[in-house]
């Protein structure tokens, strides 16, 4: 993974007592609060509906065991014992201290951690693919692209007040698992004809108010352009982007009144005119600098010797079940990926706690390289596990209560924090997580009904991804109470597609029993084993619909 050099240090440690000498004079009463919002948002603090909220950026999702360590010291000196893992592939504090948070960001320092952008009107984490550098059918290794971005981005004086918040994902395969093509940007690397590496650039997605899928505004970037290309998108949405309403100043806005061909002219216009041959043109030595920073593990050439694990099933039908939904096939012979559930039975979605943590640091030094990764599902990956220790591994995840075995299964939910935590919620999703778990706690139920996204926002900001689920739950509020409306045929994948309301909203009270008649709906039209996305395309909503809003069934 990328390390530090001096010059990084150097700007994380100032950035600190920069940001310590702020907060002094803010809670001193000589800095007003107006001035002081921009600059805590810059460092990733936000107030929210009963304490200040920390969001600390794990760039693309990866972190050491050292700094998982961290986290978990983190947590019990300065919060509530827990951190939770966002969509983002960030972890965010609930319950920090305002006048202890440059405490926390000086020790996030020590081990190459920050806060710096992970809010305000800038560019945020980019993200990406949490099996980059692993999967047999990736095209390239994303992560020297998005440690470029990363570096590009940190900073930028020019992209540091946006009109609005701007988000990139990378992706290197047909599966795409970070959600590109609704992000501002998605960047899909792809081979030529000639077998160039390079880029398929995507532009104008988001979620919100208004769900909207990417569009294609250049078929082919090469690498070496990466930079120069992603500056001239910029330069035009800072130039062209609405700064009088915050509901309409992100890019696919902009895109959309515009029309993709108009966009694309302007980005190409930009670029050749001002960008494309600037400094910011990558090298063949620079472009090899940071795939160096990426180099395989040190894999044992004898693990492919060692691959049977009937012995082991034997043992436990359990550790046989999660092997199934948690562990991915790697492209080095005799080793896993292997997927944490953060999503055990009837606890919040994406929250862990101190001692999980440092048992997921331990593990991580034993069976991964030292290494973890988290996801835009919230959940944890360990990227590299012999197959002949995966039995070892999910013993301690087991005690951990890390070893669900629910990956990709309904009760994989995307949660956002709701109105328990979040000032901008109107509902709660937490609660009505719970419910689901428990109304759906039947393993085999779920194995049987395959692979199906639930995701639940508590407000239209939509930070749970419901628009792009199988089946997703919008909270909302009518005269002091929650409600929760329902989407179907969304999807995030290659396939990515908005989902549709099916009618209206239902008592908190219900949530549960519509999913559950959703599925009777989908288990009843099902042809041998069609996924839930297939029936919906197959059939459509209107089953559905009468289905689940009859009066009695």
């Amino acid at each position: 993974m990328y390390l530090y050099n001096n010059d990084d240090q150097q700007l994380v440690d100032e950035r600190v007592e920069q940001y310590r000498d702020q907060t002094n004079r803010f809670l001193a009463g000589t800095l007003p609060e107006d001035e002081f919002l921009a600059l805590r948002l810059m460092n990733g603090l936000y107030v929210q509906r009963q304490a200040p909220m920390l969001r600390v950026a794990i760039p693309y999702g990866l972190m050491s065991s050292v700094q998982m360590r961290k986290l978990a010291q983190i947590s019990r000196k300065y919060d509530r014992n827990y951190g939770h893992f966002t969509t983002r592939t960030n972890i965010q504090f609930n319950w920090p201290k305002l006048e202890e948070v440059p405490d926390i960001l000086a020790e996030l320092a020590t081990v190459q951690m920050h806060a710096i952008q992970t809010s305000g009107n800038c560019i945020r984490n980019t993200t990406t693919d949490p099996y980059s550098g692993v999967y047999k059918g990736e095209t390239a290794d994303p992560r020297p692209y998005c440690e470029i971005i990363r570096q590009w981005s940190t900073m930028h004086p020019e992209f540091a007040y946006l009109p609005r918040k701007f988000k990139i994902a990378v992706t290197a395969g047909p599966e795409d698992r970070a959600a590109s093509q609704v992000h501002d940007i998605g960047l899909h690397l792809i081979k030529n004809e000639a077998g160039e590496i390079g880029f398929e650039v995507i532009v104008g997605g988001g979620l919100g108010r208004t769900p909207i899928i990417g569009k294609v505004i250049k078929e082919f970037l090469p690498e070496e352009h990466l930079r120069s290309y992603l500056d001239a998108v910029l330069r035009v949405y800072n130039l062209n982007g609405r700064r009088d309403n915050k509901y309409k100043a992100r890019i696919k806005i902009l895109v959309k009144a515009f029309g993709a061909e108009k966009m694309a002219a302007l980005v190409e216009e930009e670029w050749l005119n001002f960008t494309k041959d600037s400094d910011l043109l990558l090298t063949n030595t620079e472009i090899e600098k940071f795939k160096g920073y990426f180099s395989p593990a040190d894999y044992d050439t004898q693990a492919a010797n060692n691959i049977d694990l009937t012995a082991d099933f034997a043992k436990s039908d359990t550790f046989e079940a999660w092997y199934k939904r948690n562990t991915v096939e790697h492209k080095i012979d005799g080793y896993r990926i292997v997927v944490i559930s953060l999503k055990p039975h009837l606890l919040p979605p994406g929250d862990v706690t101190d001692l999980q943590m440092d048992v997921i640091a331990d593990l991580a030094d034993q069976y991964s390289f030292g290494e973890i990764r988290s996801t835009h599902d919230q959940n944890l990956v360990f990227a590299d596990v012999k197959i002949s220790e995966l039995y070892r591994l999910w013993e301690g995840l087991t005690e951990a209560n890390l070893a669900r075995a629910n990956i990709d299964t309904l009760t994989d939910m995307i949660v956002c924090p709701g109105y328990e935590f979040c000032a901008l919620a109107n509902a709660e999703t937490l609660p009505i997580a719970e419910q689901i778990n428990a109304k759906f706690d039947d393993l085999d139920y779920l194995y049987d009904l395959g692979d199906i996204q639930v995701n639940m926002s508590g407000c239209l900001n939509a930070c749970g991804h419901h628009h792009v689920a199988d089946i997703g739950i919008l909270g909302v509020e009518r005269q002091g109470e929650s409600y929760y409306q329902f989407t179907l045929g969304g999807s995030s994948k290659s396939d990515a597609a908005i989902g549709k309301t099916i009618g209206k909203a239902v008592a908190s009270t219900e949530v549960a029993t519509t999913i559950e008649k959703i599925l009777h709906v989908f288990v009843e039209n099902r042809v041998e084993d069609e996924s839930f996305r297939e029936v919906i395309k197959r059939i459509g909503l209107l089953p559905f619909k009468e289905f689940v809003y009859a009066a009695s069934h």
